[in-house]
């Protein structure tokens, strides 16, 4: 298990909340709590349709990035948190200003419940 900052870009397994399951995918870390739990923001390739989002490109990273031909978007609407134990991979970091731009719109994270693998917390309500 490695050691993990806010704004280092993992790959993980970012459970569905709407269903059963997981998907492996990008995830921004916010925050790292003292016993090792990750508060992340998942990423994907598009955009949603109803909910807050932060763009996210390849000028974003300091350093690493991810295999993108254009943007992602950091999903912050469903922001949680997982153990560390399930990052698959540090696929690199972001600029701070970016991180503070996704860290804006998450409300509370520090107070986002550590659920086991294969579950994340609801989506954080506005």
């Amino acid at each position: 298990m490695g050691r993990y900052n806010r704004g280092d870009v993992i790959l993980a397994p970012v459970p569905f909340q709407e269903r059963n399951g997981a998907k492996t995918r990008p995830a921004i870390v916010l925050a790292t709590r003292e016993n090792g739990d990750l508060l992340i923001c998942p990423v994907s390739s598009r955009p949603p349709s109803d909910a807050p989002f932060v763009p996210v490109g390849l000028d974003d990273f300091a350093t690493g990035g991810l295999d993108l031909f254009s943007e992602s978007y950091a999903l912050t609407a469903k922001a949680g948190s997982l153990p560390a134990r399930d990052v698959i991979a540090l696929k690199g970091r972001l600029v701070a200003e970016t991180v503070d731009a996704i860290g804006a719109q998450v409300r509370n994270p520090q107070d986002l419940p550590v659920q086991g693998k294969g579950k994340l917390n609801s989506p954080v309500r506005r």
